[in-house]
């Protein structure tokens, strides 16, 4: 009987062990029948006309209300469900970047650049679905939290001097919301590898292998984001809802060894890659995790149409789409999306979409591209492309200027109305200058097509909140009404440049300040990519953020002021001198005063005994027994004695009068 229930008690382990993998797995299933947690991972890649190669990881993560209270969880990250729950988090985004997104080449119109192009180093804004009054402090605790999650300097953010709470033209305008940047913060593994711990397969296992630190950190630009919405649980004692969004976006450059071999007249050809000469690996199949994982291709529209024109037909989406007179794919896609592009123009997106699902250790998946034709394209750019400098020269005084160029991305848009009078285009401006640049908002000025303009007929509305000396940063708010068919616009702000006690100055103070990126928005114009329904997008979370309505965004340059910066080497010299004075002093004097004068007569005499011969010494010594006196040394003559006193005593007295005159000059 023994032998018998091995075996079956065996059996029931494994099948209990299978059993709790299904359920971590697929989520646990509540007395209703609903699944508790899910998890997708998606990678959409998409060539850039600068020979540059976009990868765009996308991981989700969504925890419905529960009654736990984030002590327990399947597959959601337990850190973030207790920060949410603990400074009560309604909204949140971090982002670390490192790199400036090429808005000119890369587009500023299509929802990856909305989204998910940052500005330089850290930006953190949070709403808080708390009273007024602890929003502060729960903003201070929660940087200081994710400083050491993210093993980060998020905790700088701190500061009143460092943060600023915008009332309506940053996109999630509330009277709850801080927000703060640090562009100085420096981005490295340390902070990937926190972030990477958030998801359920970490980088062991489906899309987020390919996240190679070497290849991620030499691309032309990274940015890892975390965005998080807290949902109403609908019911008292329930623990809200929580949607976490990872995403990290690399642009990076393929190597084009291969494609300048075999096409060297060629000027405009793309280079061959492939997903395992890119990172390094390639992808052995799915997170057992994940409800979908899925990687995508996508041709933007000025790609698709650069395409037709060159073959005079839509091959894109042929029966072997996938190899065609222009480019040639590795893998065969599992299906193909069509933009709806009514309002937009007669070109549209394609979309091929790879399911991971079907591949293995065995047969793993690396996709690849080889370009047959040399191609040019340009990506769709925002209706205004902007940029900041700075003006004047010197450490007293200068400007701050914000250039918006007509990228005739309006007049497409618009249509026939550009030309009209009363077309008008809306651009929501929001910037942020430290309380050391003290601006004057009077001074501000505006420029349309190189002409001035008055303050009034431009801007419909203004938010000012000046700065305060070493409490709060100055902030304006403007929204500005152009018209449709304008050219150029130019506002330009005066500023003074303040001063910093000697303790607030950072040890690069010469390098100079940052000024944070400004943010640019059109309001009147959404990023939006809408593919044909199917049941396959409602699956898929990325495909259903491209749906989603963000207005166009894009982010300015971070200026550096050059301040006032004091002599940081005077303290040092200023040490230096008097302690070689006082050693100089104490030393002379401590030797005058410890010198022995009978030790140096005998020294001296010594001396002299040294100096005469022996015959010398024998006679004299015979002499004086002859005259029956006792002999003695010879003495050395008294006014050496006396001069080398009188030569101590003037030496302690000038380095006391020097010590004296010393002490009277610096009081």
């Amino acid at each position: 009987m023994a032998l018998l229930r091995r075996p079956l008690l065996l059996l029931l382990l494994i099948v209990t062990h299978q059993f709790l993998q299904f359920r971590i797995a697929f989520g646990s299933v509540n007395e209703e029948g609903q699944k508790q947690e899910e998890f997708y991972e998606e990678l959409l890649l998409k060539p850039f006309p600068d020979r540059k190669l976009l990868t765009h990881f996308h991981f989700q993560s969504s925890a419905p209300p529960s009654t736990s209270n984030g002590h327990h969880h399947h597959l959601f990250p337990k850190a973030i469900s207790q920060l949410v729950l603990k400074f009560q988090v309604k909204e949140m985004e971090l982002s670390f970047t490192q790199g400036r997104w090429n808005y000119e080449s890369w587009g500023g119109f299509d929802p990856i650049p909305s989204s998910n192009a940052k500005p330089p180093g850290v930006e953190l804004w949070a709403v808080f679905d708390a009273p007024q009054h602890l929003i502060d402090a729960l903003w201070k605790n929660l940087t200081h939290t994710l400083s050491g999650l993210f093993c980060a300097s998020i905790n700088f953010l701190e500061s009143s001097t460092a943060y600023s709470a915008p009332e309506w033209s940053f996109p999630p305008a509330s009277g709850k919301l801080r927000y703060g940047t640090l562009p100085r913060e420096a981005v490295c593994t340390e902070n990937l590898t926190p972030w990477l711990k958030l998801l359920p397969c970490r980088d062991k296992a489906g899309i987020s292998m390919l996240l190679d630190r070497p290849s991620i950190y030499r691309g032309f630009y990274h940015s890892q984001r975390l965005h998080l919405i807290s949902t109403g649980s609908g019911s008292e004692g329930m623990d809200p809802g929580i949607i976490l969004e990872q995403t990290l976006t690399v642009v990076i450059q393929p190597d084009s060894q291969r494609a300048s071999l075999a096409h060297a007249s060629e000027k405009h050809i793309q280079p061959r890659w492939s997903l395992s000469s890119i990172f390094g690996k390639r992808i052995s199949g799915r997170c057992v995790l994940a409800e979908t994982s899925n990687v995508y291709f996508l041709l933007d529209r000025g790609l698709v149409a650069e395409l037709e024109h060159i073959h005079k037909e839509n091959v894109l989406i042929s029966e072997k789409f996938w190899t065609n007179p222009s480019f040639e794919l590795s893998a065969k896609p599992d299906r193909i999306f069509i933009e709806e592009s009514r309002l937009l123009s007669k070109n549209a997106s394609v979309l091929y979409k790879f399911e991971i699902e079907k591949y293995s250790e065995s047969e793993p998946f690396d996709l690849g591209l080889f370009w047959k034709t040399p191609v040019v394209w340009l990506c769709q750019q925002a209706p205004l492309h902007a940029s900041r400098f700075l003006m004047g020269s010197g450490n007293e005084r200068g400007a701050i200027a914000i250039s918006l160029k007509s990228t005739q991305s309006s007049e497409a848009f618009m249509g026939s109305n550009s030309n009209d009078e009363r077309c008008e285009l809306r651009v929501d401006v929001f910037q942020v200058v430290p309380w050391y640049v003290k601006v004057y908002f009077h001074s501000l000025q505006v420029f349309v097509d190189q002409q001035p303009k008055a303050v009034s007929d431009i801007i419909e509305k203004i938010h000012v909140s000046p700065s305060k000396d070493k409490v709060s940063p100055g902030v304006m708010e403007l929204v500005l009404t152009l018209p449709c068919s304008v050219s150029s616009a130019v506002l330009t702000i005066e500023f003074d440049k303040g001063f910093l006690h000697i303790d607030e100055y950072p040890p690069d103070a010469n390098q100079g300040f940052d000024i944070p990126s400004a943010i640019v928005s059109f309001p009147n114009f959404h990023a939006r990519m809408v593919f044909l329904e199917n049941d396959s997008l409602n699956k898929s979370p990325l495909l259903s953020k491209f749906q989603e309505k963000s207005p166009v965004m894009s982010y300015t340059e971070v200026l550096l002021v050059p301040l006032t910066t004091p002599d940081f080497s005077m303290p040092y010299n200023v040490i230096t001198i008097t302690c070689t004075v006082f050693a100089l002093y104490f030393g002379s004097l401590l030797n005058a005063l410890r010198r022995r004068v009978a030790e140096e007569e005998r020294f001296l005499k010594d001396k002299a005994a040294k100096k005469m011969g022996r015959i010398p010494l024998l006679l004299t010594k015979l002499f004086a027994k002859l005259r029956g006196r006792h002999l003695e040394g010879p003495q050395a003559p008294p006014a050496s004695s006396s001069f080398i006193n009188s030569k101590s005593v003037l030496k302690v007295i000038l380095i006391a009068g020097l010590a004296a005159c010393w002490q009277y000059y610096f009081s």
